[in-house]
Formats: structure tokens, C-alpha cells, sequence
């Protein structure tokens, strides 16, 4: 059977359906039909609950800038189902993700009668097989949690946990130990794993699983750490054995300052431990190009109106945080999220930072509903906009506009003003 690219994309859509379902059975099933991909695949792995797509945007840039073929699976996207899958900087073209498709679809027909693979499910297998083929080094994003992401099924050279707060809790948990259980997951036997800014519990959980396992871990601020250095964007990356290292990077945000350590001692590892030829420099050249859409995206100037994806209330504090920058001049916020995101306290968050809140819905069968909306607002200094288009007149030259929330919501909001430029 053959398909178009465009009735892939309607597969895609009604496949949503089946939802997520954590756990690896029908991973291991999908990826045995297809051939294992996933056993030829240098690897990455990458979780944590905020950081991890800069982690790995600043580890894919170096690589590239010294020759290596990379391949990156990462969600969600902002440039459709094909922008899952990255081979070096530029998504997989329409074709290749076509062909891909012909190659799973077969065992996505055997498994359909009693276990059908969910819509991540399929992606990662096209990820995985394209990959093997096509790359030198891989690195994956962990999806949700990790432990029965469908991800983890690969065992990387590195894992990596970039951090750890409260979100998905119907999924992973109401605790940060419960959360931490998830994440420590993608630590495999004998794998060094490269933590983040993780304290307390969390750390513990981690370090004990680590244990278990035999896997090294090498923690920020103990191991290796950083100091800011010459302003804004530039820190100096030091380790315990002496070794330093002056970065500079354009993304703005102290918690980006932590994404570079993180992503620098990954580089690391390659050339010390796994004996990758890396020409620092070229890799140091890269790290001050790489920018992300939706990551604190400045989008327009004048007057300025920056995108940032900020899904959770980790995420709201750390895009405040950075707005810090143009204190003293108004700001207006509009925001959407998911409806099983904790958006009451990522709301009450910004009521306490923006001057004017816009809260909007849009099309996706997780948004927030109207209804929610209104119920939140009662007796607030919020606007409830049912067309979140609405909320996008940017008036005042000298003020400051921020949409923010879900990653689809900055999809959506992201190619309507690229298509209205």
C-alpha cells in the first residue's frame, strides 16, 4: 500500500486516538519487525523536565561543526511530524519521512489486532531506523519521564538528565522522588550519566540507581561546574581535574548558562573518554550560532515580541527570570497550555510579573477549554480571548510582548505570523 505524504500526516493525526501509553512492549515489538535499528545507533540519551532540547542543540552543533553526520529525535516540534527527526541541523526532508513511513508500515499492520503502536511509537522506530543508516551519533530526547518512555530502549555511550521539577504528574507522580524514579530510568549498566542542576531526593534517587548499575555519574556543581564570565552568555566551564574552557553562547537566560556546562561535559566524554577527534574551537564557534525556535525566540523588534515555549512552571520562572532584562518596560503576556499541565500556578505566576494577561484556547484535544478559562478568571485581571488571534496586535512600539505555554500553542502562534510576514 502506498501512501502520500499528506495522508501519512492524516495517519498521524487520527492515530492520536490510542494517546499515550507508557511502557516498552509494543516498542521492543515494532523495532524487532523492523530489524532493531536501535542495536546500530551511537547514542545520547537525554531526559529531565526542562533544558533537555538546548542540551542537545548545543551537543548536535558541536558535533556538526567538526564533520560528524548527527542525527536528533526530539518533541515535540514546531515544523510538523517531519521536524521529530533531524539529520544534522535540517529536519528529514517530506520524502525521506514518506519512505520511512513504507518501511514501519508493515509492522504497524501486524501489530494493529491486539497491540497497536501509539503515535510516538511509530516515530521513534522511523527516528531509529533512519539514524542506523544515516549518522554517526545520535541523540535522543526522551519523551516523557524515561524509564517507560519509548525511547528507552536504546543503551547510549551517554545518558544525560538535564533537571528535575513537578510536571506530568498523572503520569509520573505527585513527588519529585516519584518523578526522579522516571527519569533515572535511562540509566543503563556501565553508562555514565551526565546530571544537571538536581538536588535534594532527587539527586539521591538518581545516585542510587547510578549505583545499582554501575554507572558513573557526573554531576554539575560537583564535578564540573561554571562561572559567569564578560556579561551575558559567556561562562567559564571548569572540571575537577583543572581543565577550562571559555564559552559564550546567544540564548539568553541563566538557565541556559547550565543547558552549555551540561552539554560541554557530554563533549567531553566524547573526545577523553570515547576518543572522538574534536577540534574544540570548531566546537566553541558552534555553540555561540545555536539558537532554537521558540526558545526565547525574539521574533520582532519593534516593538519586541519574543516566543518562548514554557510548559510548565519551571518553565514560566526561568522565561521570567530572563525577561528581567527589560524591567522597566510594560509587558504583556498571552499564554495556553494543556489542561493537564499545572497552568493555575503557571498563571498565577505570570499575573505576578506581566501588566496585562491574555489566557486563550486553541484547537488541540488537550488545550485548555474556554470553560477552564473562565472559571480561572473570575475576579482576576485576566482577559479571556476565545481566538487566540485576537491576541496578537502588538500595539506599543516601546512595550514588551511574550506569548508563552504549550509547544503547540507556540506552533500554532509561530507559523501564523510566518505566514502573515
Amino acid at each position: 500500500m502506498t501512501f502520500s505524504y499528506q495522508e501519512i500526516i492524516q495517519f498521524f493525526s487520527e492515530r492520536k486516538i490510542i494517546g499515550i501509553k507508557p511502557g516498552l512492549e509494543r516498542m521492543h515489538t515494532l523495532l524487532k519487525l523492523i530489524g532493531n535499528p536501535e542495536r546500530n545507533i551511537r547514542a545520547i540519551h537525554v531526559a529531565g523536565t526542562n533544558g533537555k532540547g538546548s542540551t542537545i542543540h548545543y551537543i548536535r552543533d558541536s558535533l556538526i561543526a567538526n564533520g560528524y553526520q548527527t542525527g536528533v529525535f526530539t518533541s515535540p516540534s514546531l515544523t510538523g511530524l517531519e521536524g521529530n527527526i533531524y539529520a544534522n541541523d535540517q529536519p528529514v526532508s517530506k520524502a525521506e519521512f514518506t519512505q520511512l513511513f513504507h518501511r514501519v508500515y508493515p509492522a504497524i499492520q501486524q501489530m494493529d489486532s491486539d497491540m497497536p503502536p501509539t503515535e510516538f511509537e511509530i516515530l521513534t522506530a522511523m527516528a531509529f531506523l533512519y539514524f542506523a543508516e544515516n549518522s554517526d551519533i545520535a541523540i535522543i530526547e526522551s519523551g516523557m519521564g524515561g524509564r517507560f518512555d519509548t525511547t528507552n530502549v536504546i543503551t547510549p555511550i551517554i545518558s544525560i538528565i538535564t533537571n528535575i521539577e513537578l510536571d506530568h504528574r498523572s503520569f509520573l507522580g505527585n513527588t519529585i522522588k516519584e518523578i526522579a524514579f522516571h527519569k533515572a530510568g535511562i540509566i543503563k549498566k556501565q553508562v555514565p550519566v551526565i546530571v544537571g542542576e538536581v538536588k535534594g531526593e532527587a539527586l539521591q534517587v538518581i545516585k542510587e540507581e547510578a549505583a545499582t548499575k554501575g554507572a558513573p555519574v557526573y554531576q554539575l556543581h560537583s564535578d564540573f561546574s561554571y562561572e559567569k564570565i564578560n556579561g551575558d552568555g559567556c561562562i567559564e566551564w571548569f572540571n575537577e581535574e583543572g581543565k577550562k574552557v571559555c564559552l559564550c553562547i546567544a540564548m539568553a537566560g541563566e538557565h541556559q548558562l547550565k543547558n552549555v556546562a551540561v552539554a560541554w561535559t557530554a563533549i567531553e566524554w566524547l573526545m577523553n573518554i570515547y576518543q572522538y577527534p574534536l577540534d574544540e574551537r570548531k566546537a566553541i564557534e558552534a555553540l555561540k550560532q545555536t539558537v532554537i525556535p521558540g526558545r526565547f525566540e525574539i521574533f520582532r523588534r519593534k516593538p519586541l515580541v519574543i516566543l518562548d515555549v514554557a510548559h510548565n512552571p519551571a518553565g514560566i520562572r526561568a522565561l521570567i527570570q530572563t525577561l528581567k532584562k527589560y524591567d522597566g518596560l510594560k509587558k504583556h503576556v498571552l499564554f495556553s497550555a494543556f489542561k493537564d499541565k499545572d497552568y493555575e500556578q503557571m498563571i498565577t505566576l505570570l499575573e505576578d510579573y506581566f501588566s496585562e494577561i491574555k489566557v486563550t484556547t486553541f484547537d488541540h484535544p488537550r488545550a485548555l477549554s474556554k470553560e477552564d478559562i473562565s472559571k480561572l478568571a473570575n475576579n482576576r485581571n485576566i482577559t479571556v480571548l476565545e481566538n487566540w488571534k485576537e491576541g496578537l496586535s502588538f500595539r506599543q512600539k516601546s512595550d514588551v510582548y511574550v506569548v508563552t505555554g504549550s509547544f503547540a500553542f507556540i506552533e500554532n502562534v509561530r507559523n501564523y505570523l510566518l505566514s502573515s510576514k
